[in-house]
């Protein structure tokens, strides 16, 4: 196996999930929600984690927040990960009261700080239909 041989790991969307990566292909952040005891979800699930419902609903967000976690990488050990170095990956903290796994990206992405402002931007996957919702820092 060579270099060219390995391809990014992309999401693949299940029934359940569906909905957010259609939304974020149309630079749209949704949040799953469940209708009985509202308890708000990410990542999208086919049950409520709080209550078992299965009575889901989606809420558009504001895709705005703070970063919680940050870490930089600026070495990669997989290769279609090598033109990226250096990035950033980090845990938002979104206002909508979630937290998620993503990216930092633009120009100021290096000089993150915990507790920075940022707000949610979208990056297309070449060769898929994905759209990444990934975070860059408010000036």
């Amino acid at each position: 196996m060579n270099d060219q041989s390995i391809k990014r790991p992309v999401p693949r969307p299940t029934a359940w999930s569906k909905p957010y990566w259609d939304a974020a292909r149309e630079k749209r952040l949704i949040i799953q929600h469940c209708n009985k005891c509202s308890t708000k979800i990410m990542n999208p699930k086919q049950y409520c984690p709080n209550c078992l419902s299965d009575d889901l609903g989606w809420s558009e967000s504001a895709g705005r927040g703070t970063v919680y976690s940050y870490s930089i990488q600026k070495r990669s050990a997989a290769s279609p990960f090598v033109d990226k170095v250096p990035y950033v990956v980090a845990v938002v903290r979104l206002d909508d009261g979630v937290q998620l796994l993503t990216n930092i990206i633009g120009e100021r992405a290096l000089s993150v700080q915990c507790g920075a402002t940022v707000r949610v931007a979208f990056e297309p996957i070449a060769g898929t239909d994905i759209t990444l919702p990934v975070f860059e820092l408010v000036h």
